[in-house]
């Protein structure tokens, strides 16, 4: 073995880079625009553009975690970049909340968890297999606490 070889530690974590982040937020873009158009009375143009406003303010927010000194979750920083650009002051506020306006919650929402439903890494398929079936139980136990649970308030409060 040579002295300049290093040696990589395969639990780390791939730190994604910004192209990747765009690409795969434009894919889901697209998924949504298709959903938003079906499950809308929107046209498509206008969900064309409440999208990229909101594929913009995800990438300001990405930016600013790869950039700002303190690190912050990008979650946070996105967040933080939409509440801003939507406050009233802010100017373009009321065209941002137009076009927005026209892209439906659940459509950008059901790819996204989709994909987080599908999405199992390695670690996960690990703590499954050293758990055995005590992890269905518990999950089967909070899933009905939780439908049980969700059911009860909208009984009460609906």
């Amino acid at each position: 073995m040579s002295d300049t070889q290093t040696f990589e530690d395969p639990t780390a974590e791939a730190k994604l880079g910004l192209g990747i982040h765009a690409a795969a937020m434009a894919v889901v873009c697209v998924v949504v625009l298709v959903g938003n158009t079906v499950a809308t009375d929107n046209t498509l143009s206008q969900g064309f553009v409440g999208l990229i406003a909101l594929w913009a303010l995800c990438m300001i927010g990405l930016v600013l975690t790869k950039v700002v000194p303190f690190k912050l979750p990008s979650v946070a920083w996105i967040s933080l970049v939409g509440i801003l650009a939507t406050l009233p002051w802010t100017p373009g506020s009321a065209w941002i909340l137009d076009k927005v306006q026209h892209v439906n919650f659940l459509t950008l929402a059901t790819p996204c968890l989709a994909y987080a439903g599908l999405a199992i890494a390695k670690r996960e398929i690990d703590i499954a297999k050293e758990s055995g079936w005590k992890i269905a139980v518990v999950a089967v136990l909070v899933m009905t606490g939780t439908y049980v649970g969700s059911a009860i308030v909208a009984e009460l409060f609906l």
